[in-house]
């Protein structure tokens, strides 16, 4: 499965990049994340690995993520594998103008098991929930003090 969003943003690109870019904003914008430790290489590095586990409903989620691609501040890539699920993001950053930058997300789905169907029956709802995570990033980039 793929799909691509957009959400223009009120925020020169580098403030964008380098917001979205830093681990202790995440919690800000992703409800549910508890932690997230380095298991290889440096952060910010290509091939880099996380473990993040987040809370979402009664289940806990831990998810491997790796780091694909980098070019600050237009491009952030990475992949992240959990049970039965492979998920790709090429987070891409244009400047609309000075004050004002477009964050796209192209996304890719990978399902094995008995998450294929998961990922059959309910396509639309992987698509709210990254759309939410890029509102709600919006949200706290344009109303932080």
């Amino acid at each position: 499965m793929r799909y691509n969003l957009f959400i223009d943003i009120e925020r020169p690109r580098e403030e964008v990049f380098k917001k979205f870019d830093d681990p202790e904003n995440l919690a800000k914008w992703q409800p549910g994340l508890q932690e997230m430790t380095l298991i290889k290489g440096k952060p910010g590095e290509i091939g880099s690995k996380h473990k993040i586990l987040y809370h979402m409903g009664h289940r806990k989620v831990e998810i491997i993520e790796t780091l694909e691609a980098r070019d600050a501040p237009k491009r952030l890539c990475g992949t992240y594998e959990a049970d039965g699920v492979w998920n790709r993001v090429d987070n891409l950053f244009e400047e609309i103008d000075d004050h004002s930058t477009r964050w796209i997300s192209e996304v890719e789905f990978s399902f094995r098991g008995w998450t294929k169907l998961m990922g059959w029956l309910m396509p639309g709802a992987f698509k709210k929930q990254s759309y939410q995570y890029m509102k709600n990033f919006k949200e706290f980039i344009e109303n932080e003090d």
